[in-house]
């Protein structure tokens, strides 16, 4: 049986933590996912008092989007502030968004330091060239590791290209291979043409059709369009809920069951896929 708090993720929207106002709208917006921005989204002069409006954010545990803090990266001073706030709150987040990973040390890191936060889940932006050669290790660094997030502009910096589709397909190409082979999540970039709603579909459905399981915005107004992208089909939600009732009603682990290949990850697909439907009452 699926873990009652298995949520689709969909939709991954940043909100600045210098801007505390705008929470509940996000909160409100369809995401599946809000992430308090203490990174990018904040000057350096301000970081501590976002952190400060940040961490009280997240108190209370009501049922909503799942809801992610972005602390700055743990090669800074910065960061190593905000871990610790995170670490020292009441109340954590449902999740914490490392940036500038580079590798397995620092997301051990961040759980140690976060250990009793049992619940507290990590999510990786996949944004360096050291974190696309050590994508495998990453995705397999602990149980607690939920998704990647791909940072497509600081990656095409890394990688020396623009950051357009194509020659940004390789670095993608990695993050799903590497993703699919943890079993987590997968979301893309945000696209930033607010006022191109066909360029944000488009954009979406390439990267759903090579096997990303959704994607970040900058804005609510982009979250309809991504949602509905990630959606499943009346027909692939009727097929999922069609492939667990059989696999439930045996006892292997790894089973052929309808032409299907149902193993862990596979099923954990099939999982999201009936929470997706079912958030949109299909």
């Amino acid at each position: 049986m699926p873990d009652d708090t298995l949520r689709p993720r969909r939709s991954f929207l940043y909100v600045p933590a210098s801007r505390p106002d705008r929470f509940p709208k996000a909160m409100a917006s369809g995401a599946d996912m809000v992430c308090v921005d203490l990174e990018d989204a904040v000057a350096g002069d301000a970081k501590e008092a976002a952190r400060h409006q940040a961490i009280a954010l997240f108190a209370g545990s009501e049922r909503g989007p799942e809801r992610l803090l972005r602390i700055n990266s743990l090669a800074t001073d910065y960061g190593r502030a905000d871990l610790a706030a995170v670490a020292a709150s009441d109340q954590a987040p449902d999740g914490m968004l490392l940036p500038k990973v580079r590798g397995v040390g620092e997301i051990i890191s961040a759980i140690d330091a976060t250990g009793h936060h049992e619940n507290l889940q990590i999510h990786i932006q996949m944004e360096t060239s050291e974190a696309l050669e050590h994508a495998m290790d990453i995705g397999r660094a602990h149980e607690r590791v939920a998704s990647f997030v791909f940072g497509g502009f600081d990656m095409a910096a890394a990688l020396r290209v623009e950051p357009g589709w194509e020659a940004l397909l390789y670095a993608r190409g990695r993050l799903v291979h590497a993703a699919a082979s943890a079993g987590i999540d997968l979301l893309d970039m945000p696209f930033f043409g607010l006022d191109d709603d066909a360029g944000l579909r488009a954009e979406a459905t390439q990267a759903k059709t090579i096997g990303f399981t959704g994607k970040t915005a900058i804005h609510p107004k982009q979250i309809a369009a991504i949602n509905e992208t990630f959606s499943p089909s009346v027909q692939e939600a009727a097929r999922a809920r069609e492939l667990i009732a059989k696999f439930e009603a045996q006892d292997q682990a790894f089973v052929v069951i309808d032409g299907e290949i149902l193993e862990a990850p596979v099923i954990e697909r099939l999982y999201r896929t009936i929470a997706a439907a079912e958030s949109i009452g299909i």
